[in-house]
């Protein structure tokens, strides 16, 4: 069973300094019908406008991913964690029981573009931490790469749940498949580009949920980066 939660039927705001759209609830978007899949809880596609961005706040008890797709993102944060992450850089944040951070255009005169991905933990109470990563972008050329794993495999970020985080880019006619394990549950998001997941044509910003299925058959209809969770 596949179902597509379609882009443009995604939850929006325009804040002037940040253009987002929500793909589960979040923040002022409220959707029964779109709460989250599995324990993926949040997929923000969010564009931030040069020198803005998000104030020191806090977060408690997630599991937070942040995927730079264009231009340049500032991060500090409680633990003394600081750095600039640019596309290819993946983030792991634990916010566990208290973490404080923000996140920042790091440029005077472009646009930063990212996703921020919230995943619930397997457990609450645990030790804030925070881990980054670059994945070159020719690494995912035609193959699908772990960027997050509950045991860190092959150089991926660790993250306290039992959810794999893979990325790939594909040209047309590219294809990758993902096998799923009996029981498990896949969302494929399009990051950018086009692709056809079995019959069902994605273009930029469209998911597409996944039970069922003995595997995740992906194939490129046009230049396209694309991330795929496996999920309990």
């Amino acid at each position: 069973m596949m179902i597509r939660r379609p882009a443009d039927e995604r939850g929006h705001a325009d804040f002037g300094w940040l253009d987002t759209h929500h793909t589960f609830s979040f923040g002022r978007y409220h959707d029964p019908a779109h709460m989250g899949f599995r324990d993926l809880r949040v997929i923000n596609d969010d564009i931030v406008e040069p020198g803005q961005g998000f104030g020191t706040h806090p977060h408690r008890d997630m599991e937070i991913v942040t995927y730079v797709l264009d231009g340049a993102l500032e991060h500090r944060d409680s633990l003394g964690s600081g750095s600039v992450l640019r596309h290819g850089d993946v983030q792991r944040m634990t916010a566990g029981r208290g973490i404080t951070h923000s996140e920042f255009n790091h440029s005077a005169d472009e646009r930063v573009r990212l996703l921020q991905i919230w995943i619930l933990p397997g457990e609450e109470g645990l030790d804030p931490g925070y881990e980054e990563r670059h994945f070159p972008p020719e690494l995912l050329r035609g193959e699908l790469v772990p960027l997050v794993t509950p045991d860190g495999e092959g150089g991926a970020l660790r993250i306290h749940q039992d959810v794999r985080l893979l990325a790939t880019r594909l040209v047309a006619g590219e294809q990758v498949v993902w096998p799923l394990r009996p029981g498990r549950h896949a969302w494929v998001q399009m990051a950018r580009g086009q692709a056809r997941v079995g019959d069902i044509d994605l273009a930029e910003g469209d998911g597409l949920a996944i039970s069922e299925e003995e595997a995740v058959p992906i194939v490129g209809t046009g230049d396209a980066e694309i991330l795929l969770f496996d999920l309990r």
